[in-house]
């Protein structure tokens, strides 16, 4: 009886391991170090909290310490106030090889007359060109939202509070890259003048960051995933993280029609192959 409760413990325990509102509120040190811009980085709140600021003569960025190869990743966000015209806030994956791979949420500023827009994007194999932009439904600088990536061998999927405001599936089956390179987490902020002129009066520019814990398959000097990393132990590789279920897929449509500003798939003649097998955008 003793062993039989225990290996119903030890089943439980690994199926939280993907349920982010069980997870560990641990210290930002426990598994990040700063990428550059030290001097404008503080931790705060016992490193429960990490602020990264731009004024015009750097900006600032954190990393994980090691990388990963399937996961259930997030980040607590409260994004810059003033106006943010030019500056880029983000939280992404990236590996660090000749043709990367990269996951990415990138928030472009605004100058408070509008929302931000969330910009997401995919590399696969060093090619990018995947852009998607949503229109935020709240004020992402009044408080902290959360920002999820889900990443397993059949699908990623963005969460913006709960909800899939993007999907890219694995489609290899028809030619399409699907990143498997083990990537590392960061978070960064910094200006792009294609995204405008930032007006440099109104800095610094501050975001902030909480939840520091990591719910992914680590795979520290690897730079292809490794078939443990697709192991069902870890929740987030279950069959029920293969697709959205009923009531996320009514969210995921309700967001992409009141609040998606560009999609990728939706440029030019002949959308790509990912695209003509997306029944959502193309029935």
């Amino acid at each position: 009886m003793d062993s039989l409760v225990l290996c119903l413990l030890a089943i439980l325990l690994v199926a939280s391991a993907g349920d982010t509102s069980a997870a560990e509120d641990v210290p930002w040190s426990q598994n990040y170090v700063i990428m550059y811009g030290q001097e404008h980085i503080q931790l705060l709140n016992q490193e429960k909290e990490c602020q990264i600021s731009i004024d015009q003569f750097s900006g600032s960025g954190f990393r994980s310490l090691k990388t990963y190869n399937s996961g259930f990743f997030k980040m607590r966000m409260k994004l810059p106030n003033k106006d943010t015209t030019g500056i880029i806030t983000t939280f992404y994956l990236r590996s660090y090889t000749k043709n990367h791979d990269e996951l990415d949420f990138e928030f472009l500023g605004t100058n408070k007359t509008q929302p931000y827009l969330l910009h997401t994007n995919v590399f696969t194999n060093g090619k990018g060109n995947r852009e998607e932009r949503i229109s935020l439904w709240f004020d992402a600088t009044e408080d902290f939202h959360d920002y999820q990536l889900l990443w397993n061998q059949h699908q990623v999927v963005w969460f913006v509070d709960g909800t899939p405001i993007r999907v890219f599936k694995n489609n290899v089956n028809i030619g399409v890259d699907y990143p498997v390179q083990a990537m590392q987490i960061e978070a960064t902020i910094w200006s792009g003048t294609w995204a405008g002129e930032p007006n440099w009066s109104q800095a610094p520019f501050q975001a902030h960051y909480q939840r520091f814990d990591i719910d992914g398959c680590s795979a520290q000097n690897s730079t292809i995933a490794s078939s443990e990393c697709y192991s069902p132990t870890f929740s987030w590789n279950g069959e029920k993280y293969w697709h959205l279920d009923s009531q996320q897929q009514r969210a995921y449509e309700n967001v992409r029609k009141k609040y998606l500003v560009y999609d990728y798939c939706s440029v030019g003649s002949e959308p790509p192959p990912e695209c003509r097998n997306n029944q959502l955008n193309y029935p």
